[in-house]
């Protein structure tokens, strides 16, 4: 059976936009500093909604930052 996950690089593209710190990326978004930490761990996956405000503050499309991956057991 296969399993899904997001994977994203919020980690690093906060550190390209002049090491912008998790506060100041929630606060451009409307999320608490604890969701982005979440989602850059992987441990939540963001709506769709913030999934775009967060590639709309970087100016990057939405499959920069976030991926689908399917991990197939083997």
């Amino acid at each position: 059976m296969s399993e899904y996950r997001i994977t994203n690089r919020v980690r690093e593209m906060r550190f390209f936009a002049h090491e912008m710190t998790q506060q100041e990326l929630a606060e451009r978004v409307g999320v608490t500093r604890q969701t982005i930490m979440a989602i850059e761990k992987g441990k939540y996956s963001p709506s769709l909604e913030v999934a775009f405000k967060i590639a709309q503050v970087f100016n990057q499309p939405l499959d920069a930052l976030f991926q689908y991956q399917c991990e197939i057991d083997r």
